[in-house]
């Protein structure tokens, strides 16, 4: 399949799906539906919603066939095709417009599902209770400091073995989740989306969910904690090496294969030093990351500072959550700190 049949079926894809997304929010307006009629007849609204997908299609193709460029086009067009078009200001394009009704339309929707309210945020009650609340914080009780410094060291420590154990299963999965590698056979291509579907379920569910799973698997503790932090960051880790591979220039690699070399040596010495440095720069961010999520996975028995915060929050003992809090924030800032001077000497 050429280049501009793959970017047309992508452009394609996604307007029907943008489409069908108007669709559907002009439908909730015009019906506006209650919760219990939603869940009621809940397999109706899913024909429903693919009725609309399917007008969202036919609209983008009779669209396409009158040569009006929508968003999806604007977006997967290839670039050459793109500079034989007269330049136009974007918001003077039906792509354009299409952006904008999206994105206002989207504002509105979030906003009402959020049930987002100025009034609630400056009501009087409320605003004394958080008032009480953050005076608590910013008055810490030094007494429990000790404690805390053991926890937040424990905490620092499950951050450091969850990266380092995610490290070489990143490295190594990696090379199999990159397009440009694996793009080359029907068979490559079948791991590639396996691979990558099983790494989007792995990072799609939270640390916590992982820490409660470990939690009953290897009882409440630190090795929990570890496990969903190791868990998270091998998904995380190897989406981003698997980028780096990607956007690597293939004038080395394309070098090295025309002196013969197979496509393990290809790879060793073609790709991996160009992604050396970069992948030295996100694993150190990584830390960083999962020192600030051991915190809260700590919150369901992962082991740390967590522990202590919820048991302290859950008496409403607000002093010391703030001294934990003070804690955090040191640790969080010290390792921001280190890491930005080490990645910019690592440029």
């Amino acid at each position: 399949m050429s280049t501009k049949a793959r970017s047309n079926i992508k452009s394609l894809v996604f307007d029907s799906i943008l489409l069908a997304y108007l669709f559907c929010v002009a439908l909730v307006v015009l019906f506006q539906p209650t919760q219990e009629q939603q869940m009621a007849d809940m397999g109706l609204h899913c024909l429903i919603a693919l009725g609309t997908l399917v007008a969202g299609f036919a609209v983008t193709k009779v669209l396409n066939k009158f040569g009006v460029i929508t968003l999806g086009l604007s977006v997967f067009e290839p670039k050459h095709d793109k500079l034989k078009r007269e330049p136009k200001t974007w918001f003077k394009t039906f792509w354009g417009i299409q952006f904008i009704v999206t994105f206002v339309v989207t504002f509105v929707v979030a906003t009402v599902l959020t049930r987002f309210s100025f009034y609630e945020i400056f009501d009087a009650e409320g605003y004394a209770g958080a008032v009480r609340i953050f005076t608590a914080l910013v008055t810490p009780n030094w007494s429990v400091l000790p404690s805390g410094i053991l926890a937040v060291i424990e905490t620092i420590f499950m951050a450091f073995m969850a990266t380092m154990v995610a490290i070489p299963i990143a490295f190594f999965m990696a090379f199999f989740c990159a397009k440009n590698i694996m793009g080359k056979s029907t068979t490559n291509m079948t791991i590639y989306f396996l691979l990558r579907t099983f790494l989007n379920v792995t990072r799609s569910i939270e640390p916590l969910i992982w820490a409660i799973i470990f939690s009953v698997w290897v009882g409440i503790g630190p090795f929990a904690g570890m496990l969903a932090l190791m868990i998270h960051s091998v998904a995380s880790l190897t989406k981003q090496y698997s980028e780096i591979i990607e956007s690597v220039d293939n004038g080395p690699i394309e070098g090295i294969v025309a002196t013969g070399a197979n496509s393990v040596q290809a790879i060793w010495f073609g790709i991996v030093p160009q992604v050396v440095l970069p992948y030295i720069s996100f694993t150190i961010y990584r830390w960083d990351i999962n020192v600030r999520m051991a915190t809260v996975i700590g919150l369901v028995g992962g082991g740390g500072i967590g522990t202590l915060l919820i048991q302290y929050q859950g008496q409403a003992l607000w002093n010391e959550v703030g001294t934990l809090a003070f804690l955090i924030v040191l640790v969080v800032w010290s390792l921001d700190t280190a890491s930005a001077y080490i990645r910019e000497a690592l440029k």
